[in-house]
């Protein structure tokens, strides 16, 4: 086994095919998160992400880390990405470390996770933001490569960024 397959797993061929739809987020990557402030200013972070297959390749676990300017933890959480091939959806989940608490993103009376072949977009009820929803699209996915828009609302028709976060693959892989 090389050092990426025993880093990062390796998914189960007899696991949906569906879940090849996050593989881009197997590894580790540098990133650069931007926030908009209250006063509508935009600051800029710097933040890891890293992901890997578990449970014996049937999801992904990605990790993400986002640090002040001065280098104190301020976002720590996992995502755990499964597919239910009987129901034909994604269960996807956010762990926010620091309180232990638990949300369902992409809920399917929110419309599910969608992809465009292009770009993956789900959104979610947002328990900390200060306001009631959160949109997540991926685009600009490649091997070395994704972005990732964080947009809010607070009655799911306007939305307006709060968050861009621009991810490069690590060298060291």
């Amino acid at each position: 086994m090389d050092q990426r397959s025993s880093e990062f797993g390796e998914p189960n061929p007899n696991a949906p095919t569906e879940l090849s739809r996050f593989a881009f987020l197997i590894g580790k990557f540098r990133c650069d998160a931007r926030v908009r402030s209250a006063n509508e200013d935009w600051r800029t972070f710097p933040a890891t992400w890293a992901g890997r297959y578990i449970l014996d390749g049937y999801a992904i676990a990605d990790e993400y880390r986002m640090f002040s300017p001065a280098g104190e933890l301020i976002v720590l959480g996992m995502n755990f990405r499964t597919y239910d091939s009987g129901r034909r959806t994604w269960n996807l989940k956010w762990l926010h470390a620091p309180t232990g608490t638990w949300v369902d993103l992409g809920p399917e009376e929110l419309g599910g996770v969608r992809f465009d072949g292009e770009s993956i977009v789900y959104e979610f009820k947002e328990p900390m933001g200060g306001h009631a929803l959160t949109r997540a699209t991926y685009t600009n996915i490649s091997k070395r490569h994704f972005r990732w828009r964080g947009e809010k609302s607070d009655n799911g028709r306007t939305w307006s960024e709060f968050m861009f976060i621009e991810a490069h693959r690590s060298e060291e892989q």
